[in-house]
């Protein structure tokens, strides 16, 4: 049973690092790309499984949000060198949108970031996906240049933050 949205609050949305391969965890990613397929003719190039292997490095994490013990929502930040880490996976069922659940995720990916000394956070979207672009760029990311594999993805969007 879904749970009702007028329930949500800050204090009922938990958030933690789990396993990206826990059951809650394939579920998340899956009703993602599920919902990025559907609103494309071709799937960006990213939207394939997430590899475990990135989160072997200490300063990658997936988090997991849940409302009242339910994952509702998932992101991850990995690694892309040194000074960089990669924002991935940003999803929050659509039932619980609305909610500041997806917000919630940013500001803990981003404090993550801090405390491992990245000093940017890159991303991408998609063009179809206007209240993800609405996020990041109230969060404070801006566009910059397409960085691969999206640089010949016309449906890709590509953002930056300094932290």
């Amino acid at each position: 049973m879904p749970i009702q949205t007028s329930q949500v609050t800050a204090n009922t949305i938990a958030i933690a690092k789990e396993d990206p391969t826990s059951a809650d965890a394939q579920e998340l990613l899956s009703a993602f790309a599920n919902e990025v397929r559907k609103r494309y003719d071709r799937p960006p190039a990213d939207v394939g499984v997430l590899d475990p292997a990135l989160f072997t490095d200490p300063r990658g994490t997936f988090l997991v949000a849940r409302l009242e013990g339910t994952a509702v929502g998932c992101g991850a930040l990995v690694p892309i060198d040194e000074s960089i880490a990669e924002l991935k996976r940003m999803y929050v069922n659509p039932l619980q949108r609305g909610h500041g659940i997806a917000t919630r995720i940013l500001e803990e990916l981003q404090d993550f970031a801090r405390e491992c000394d990245y000093d940017i956070i890159r991303l991408e979207t998609g063009v179809k996906q206007p209240e993800s672009i609405a996020l990041y760029g109230k969060s404070g990311f801006y566009r910059i240049p397409n960085f691969p594999p999206f640089e010949d993805d016309p449906t890709a969007v590509c953002f930056e933050k300094r932290i």
